[in-house]
């Protein structure tokens, strides 16, 4: 798959995740494996580009190629806007966000909420590609609702307008993230389109990665969810599709360390005060069915300094690695 000047096999890619995929988190997925990792939402709206959190968030330093970022908005001159600033300061790819369910973006014809205006898809579309000199890409799901997929004439549409990849979430807007994703829609999508379009949806273990792929012939496959506290899962996927084998887990030792890499450079990009708090859900996915999980919670969801947040990840995963070993 080509996406500019980069090219993949079968890409394995990071979905955008609203205070998820920071920049940590994105450099920490590519070096386990994930081929892109795309940021979380920057807003199109000029009037908070000055503001702490967007600063923060179109932060790129020390972020390896490529760079992609979101943009969400429904206003046409703000989204092109935003698409060259993100430019200007680091971006290799534009994302376009056309598939956050959410409320406060949707309730401001952003995200998801796009997808009922085919018209208003096109003209955005069309501006932010002519806009800016590297590819834009764009994130969908298969429709406003189960009655009106329309996944298709969106992605049509995106062909046309010079779009360069497309994702696709196998559920509508209205389903949120309930229910099961469905896969026919995309895969009708990739035989209607001739831009690359990775599948996205319930895809939380390799042997998924391979079943939705051969379902939907998508060039790839994006993951999100099943990737809080699991960024090892990029590397797991990607041997099961060379291989058709298991990667064996992380050890409770690579466990802690790639934690604490991920704490340490939380404190650094947001502060001490901020990131031991954005911390304290991380290192919940992380902990997430070990022994004594619900207890270990509790306690650091108590703590206040970053030394102390160290510390007992270092205890706790110590202990698991002595658990693992009496076991065995």
């Amino acid at each position: 798959m080509q996406l500019g000047s980069f090219k993949f096999e079968q890409p394995v890619v990071l979905a955008p995740m609203a205070g998820v995929t920071d920049r940590p988190f994105r450099v920490l997925c590519k070096r386990l494996g994930a081929d892109l990792a795309v940021s979380e939402m920057v807003t199109s709206n000029s009037a908070l580009f000055a503001s702490k959190k967007t600063q923060t968030r179109m932060n790129h330093t020390g972020e390896p190629s490529p760079r992609i970022v979101q943009i969400a908005g429904g206003d046409v001159d703000m989204m092109v806007e935003a698409a060259v600033l993100n430019r200007d300061r680091g971006a290799d790819v534009i994302d376009i966000n056309m598939g956050c369910p959410a409320k406060k973006v949707c309730n401001k014809l952003a995200g998801s909420a796009l997808l009922s205006d085919e018209q208003l898809v096109q003209r955005i579309l069309s501006a932010v590609v002519e806009s800016v000199d590297i590819p834009v890409t764009l994130k969908i799901r298969t429709g406003p609702d189960r009655n009106n997929r329309n996944g298709i004439t969106i992605a049509q549409i995106a062909e046309q307008s010079g779009i360069a990849m497309l994702s696709v979430h196998g559920r509508t807007r209205a389903d949120k993230f309930l229910g099961e994703a469905e896969y026919e829609t995309i895969a009708q999508i990739v035989r209607q389109v001739c831009i690359p379009v990775l599948a996205n949806g319930d895809i939380n273990q390799p042997a998924d990665a391979r079943r939705v792929l051969d379902m939907t012939g998508a060039a790839g496959i994006m993951i999100g969810r099943a990737a809080q506290g699991n960024p090892w899962i990029f590397r797991e996927v990607k041997h099961y599709l060379t291989t058709g084998k298991t990667l064996a887990a992380p050890t409770a030792a690579e466990k802690a360390d790639v934690l604490k890499w991920h704490l340490n450079n939380l404190y650094e990009l947001y502060g001490e005060f901020s990131g031991v708090r954005i911390a304290r859900k991380h290192i919940a996915w992380y902990c997430k069915g070990k022994p004594h999980a619900a207890e270990f919670r509790q306690r650091v969801y108590k703590l206040e300094s970053a030394n102390e947040q160290l510390q007992q990840v270092e205890q706790f995963f110590a202990a698991d690695e002595s658990a693992l070993s009496l076991a065995s």
